[in-house]
Protein backbone atom coordinates (compact mmCIF):
# COMPACT_ATOMS: atom_id res chain seq x y z
CA UNK A 1 0.00 0.00 0.00
CA UNK A 2 1.08 3.62 -0.71
CA UNK A 3 1.42 6.08 2.07
CA UNK A 4 -1.53 8.39 -0.02
CA UNK A 5 -3.63 5.38 0.17
CA UNK A 6 -2.96 4.34 3.97
CA UNK A 7 -3.83 8.19 4.90
CA UNK A 8 -7.02 8.48 2.86
CA UNK A 9 -7.87 4.70 4.45
CA UNK A 10 -7.24 6.16 8.23
CA UNK A 11 -9.22 9.53 7.22
CA UNK A 12 -11.62 8.38 5.24
CA UNK A 13 -13.01 5.69 8.42
CA UNK A 14 -12.31 8.28 10.57
CA UNK A 15 -13.45 11.89 9.49
CA UNK A 16 -16.04 12.35 12.12
CA UNK A 17 -13.82 11.09 14.82
CA UNK A 18 -11.11 13.49 13.35
CA UNK A 19 -13.08 16.90 13.41
CA UNK A 20 -13.85 15.78 17.33
CA UNK A 21 -10.16 15.22 17.95
CA UNK A 22 -9.56 18.76 16.16
CA UNK A 23 -12.51 21.15 17.16
CA UNK A 24 -11.54 20.24 20.66
CA UNK A 25 -7.83 20.68 20.89
CA UNK A 26 -7.47 17.28 21.81
CA UNK A 27 -4.79 16.41 20.46
CA UNK A 28 -3.08 20.04 20.13
CA UNK A 29 0.01 20.19 22.17
CA UNK A 30 3.44 19.76 20.96
CA UNK A 31 6.69 18.07 22.01
CA UNK A 32 9.76 19.16 20.37
CA UNK A 33 8.43 22.00 18.51
CA UNK A 34 10.72 24.11 16.08
CA UNK A 35 9.89 27.20 18.41
CA UNK A 36 10.25 27.45 21.98
CA UNK A 37 7.45 30.09 22.42
CA UNK A 38 4.85 27.52 20.35
CA UNK A 39 3.22 24.63 22.34
CA UNK A 40 0.36 24.06 20.88
CA UNK A 41 -2.31 24.64 18.51
CA UNK A 42 -3.62 27.65 20.20
CA UNK A 43 -0.28 29.10 20.62
CA UNK A 44 0.36 28.90 16.50
CA UNK A 45 -3.26 30.69 15.62
CA UNK A 46 -2.34 33.35 18.19
CA UNK A 47 1.28 33.96 17.13
CA UNK A 48 0.13 33.80 13.16
CA UNK A 49 -2.72 36.28 14.13
CA UNK A 50 -0.50 38.57 15.11
CA UNK A 51 1.65 38.39 11.99
CA UNK A 52 -1.36 38.63 9.15
CA UNK A 53 -3.67 41.69 9.25
CA UNK A 54 -6.49 40.90 10.10
CA UNK A 55 -9.03 40.53 6.90
CA UNK A 56 -6.12 38.89 4.96
CA UNK A 57 -6.18 36.37 2.37
CA UNK A 58 -5.68 33.02 3.09
CA UNK A 59 -5.71 29.06 2.10
CA UNK A 60 -5.48 26.09 4.79
CA UNK A 61 -3.97 23.27 2.91
CA UNK A 62 -5.39 20.20 4.03
CA UNK A 63 -7.96 21.45 5.98
CA UNK A 64 -8.88 18.53 7.82
CA UNK A 65 -12.31 17.02 8.71
CA UNK A 66 -13.86 19.71 10.72
CA UNK A 67 -11.81 23.00 8.55
CA UNK A 68 -10.86 23.78 12.36
CA UNK A 69 -8.58 26.51 11.99
CA UNK A 70 -10.40 27.95 7.98
CA UNK A 71 -13.44 28.55 10.66
CA UNK A 72 -11.44 29.89 13.75
CA UNK A 73 -9.28 31.90 10.68
CA UNK A 74 -12.75 33.24 9.04
CA UNK A 75 -14.77 33.76 12.25
CA UNK A 76 -11.65 36.23 13.44
CA UNK A 77 -11.90 38.46 10.29
CA UNK A 78 -9.87 36.33 7.78
CA UNK A 79 -10.57 35.83 4.53
CA UNK A 80 -9.46 31.87 4.80
CA UNK A 81 -10.31 29.02 2.27
CA UNK A 82 -9.93 25.79 2.80
CA UNK A 83 -8.66 22.44 0.59
CA UNK A 84 -8.42 18.37 1.53
CA UNK A 85 -8.08 15.88 -1.04
CA UNK A 86 -10.76 13.64 0.74
CA UNK A 87 -14.35 14.67 0.10
CA UNK A 88 -15.25 12.94 3.75
CA UNK A 89 -13.03 15.75 4.95
CA UNK A 90 -14.98 18.44 3.55
CA UNK A 91 -18.26 16.83 3.89
CA UNK A 92 -17.80 16.72 7.68
CA UNK A 93 -16.65 20.55 7.50
CA UNK A 94 -19.43 22.00 5.77
CA UNK A 95 -21.90 19.85 8.45
CA UNK A 96 -20.00 20.91 11.32
CA UNK A 97 -19.61 24.63 10.73
CA UNK A 98 -22.53 25.54 7.52
CA UNK A 99 -21.21 28.97 8.01
CA UNK A 100 -18.23 28.19 6.04
CA UNK A 101 -19.35 25.51 3.89
CA UNK A 102 -18.60 27.51 0.89
CA UNK A 103 -14.87 28.15 1.64
CA UNK A 104 -14.03 24.48 1.89
CA UNK A 105 -13.63 22.18 -1.14
CA UNK A 106 -11.67 19.11 -2.40
CA UNK A 107 -8.63 19.65 -3.54
CA UNK A 108 -5.14 17.58 -4.11
CA UNK A 109 -1.73 19.01 -3.20
CA UNK A 110 0.04 16.41 -5.54
CA UNK A 111 -0.79 19.11 -8.21
CA UNK A 112 -1.16 22.53 -8.97
CA UNK A 113 -3.22 25.06 -6.80
CA UNK A 114 -6.38 26.61 -7.94
CA UNK A 115 -4.76 30.16 -7.17
CA UNK A 116 -3.39 32.67 -9.28
CA UNK A 117 0.74 33.47 -8.56
CA UNK A 118 1.31 36.18 -5.83
CA UNK A 119 -1.89 35.98 -4.53
CA UNK A 120 -2.63 35.17 -1.11
CA UNK A 121 -1.12 36.64 2.27
CA UNK A 122 -0.54 33.13 3.70
CA UNK A 123 -0.73 29.40 3.52
CA UNK A 124 -1.33 27.05 6.34
CA UNK A 125 -0.09 23.81 6.02
CA UNK A 126 -0.83 22.17 9.31
CA UNK A 127 0.79 18.10 9.05
CA UNK A 128 -0.98 17.51 5.33
CA UNK A 129 2.54 17.04 3.88
CA UNK A 130 3.07 14.01 5.94
CA UNK A 131 0.74 11.99 4.02
CA UNK A 132 2.41 12.95 0.50
CA UNK A 133 5.45 11.35 -0.72
CA UNK A 134 8.41 13.35 -0.51
CA UNK A 135 9.14 13.68 -4.56
CA UNK A 136 5.63 14.96 -4.86
CA UNK A 137 6.61 17.73 -1.45
CA UNK A 138 9.49 18.49 -2.52
CA UNK A 139 8.56 18.48 -6.69
CA UNK A 140 4.85 19.70 -6.67
CA UNK A 141 3.61 20.55 -2.72
CA UNK A 142 5.51 23.24 -1.81
CA UNK A 143 6.55 24.72 -5.08
CA UNK A 144 2.53 25.57 -5.73
CA UNK A 145 2.14 27.23 -1.70
CA UNK A 146 5.53 29.10 -2.64
CA UNK A 147 3.90 30.29 -5.95
CA UNK A 148 0.39 31.66 -4.40
CA UNK A 149 2.53 33.59 -1.61
CA UNK A 150 3.18 37.00 -2.07
CA UNK A 151 6.41 38.21 -1.87
CA UNK A 152 5.92 38.95 1.97
CA UNK A 153 3.54 36.09 2.51
CA UNK A 154 3.48 34.05 5.40
CA UNK A 155 3.93 29.94 4.76
CA UNK A 156 3.12 27.95 8.12
CA UNK A 157 4.10 24.60 7.55
CA UNK A 158 4.16 21.62 10.20
CA UNK A 159 5.13 17.98 10.26
CA UNK A 160 6.65 15.31 12.00
CA UNK A 161 9.99 15.50 12.47
CA UNK A 162 12.54 12.36 11.42
CA UNK A 163 13.52 10.39 8.50
CA UNK A 164 10.77 7.47 6.58
CA UNK A 165 7.64 6.16 6.63
CA UNK A 166 6.32 5.80 10.78
CA UNK A 167 3.29 3.65 12.04
CA UNK A 168 2.02 4.91 15.76
CA UNK A 169 -0.52 3.36 17.31
CA UNK A 170 -3.13 6.70 18.40
CA UNK A 171 -5.32 6.02 21.21
CA UNK A 172 -8.10 8.78 19.95
CA UNK A 173 -9.07 6.59 17.26
CA UNK A 174 -7.65 2.71 18.23
CA UNK A 175 -5.67 2.26 15.57
CA UNK A 176 -2.53 2.61 13.86
CA UNK A 177 -1.92 6.17 11.83
CA UNK A 178 0.81 5.83 9.36
CA UNK A 179 3.16 9.48 8.43
CA UNK A 180 6.14 10.05 6.05
CA UNK A 181 8.54 12.19 8.39
CA UNK A 182 10.41 15.23 7.18
CA UNK A 183 13.64 17.02 8.12
CA UNK A 184 13.01 20.54 8.96
CA UNK A 185 15.95 21.38 5.58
Amino acid sequence: MTLESLSNGFYGANAPRYAQVANDFIQSVYSNASHPGLTSDLDLMTWLKQLIPRGGNGLDTGCGAGARDVFYYWRDGYDIVGVDVMEENISVARKLHPVIANRVHVADLSGPLDYAGDSLDFVLCNAAIQHIDPETVIGVTLPEMARVLEMDGILQLMFKAGSGIKAVYDRDYDTKHTFQLYQPE
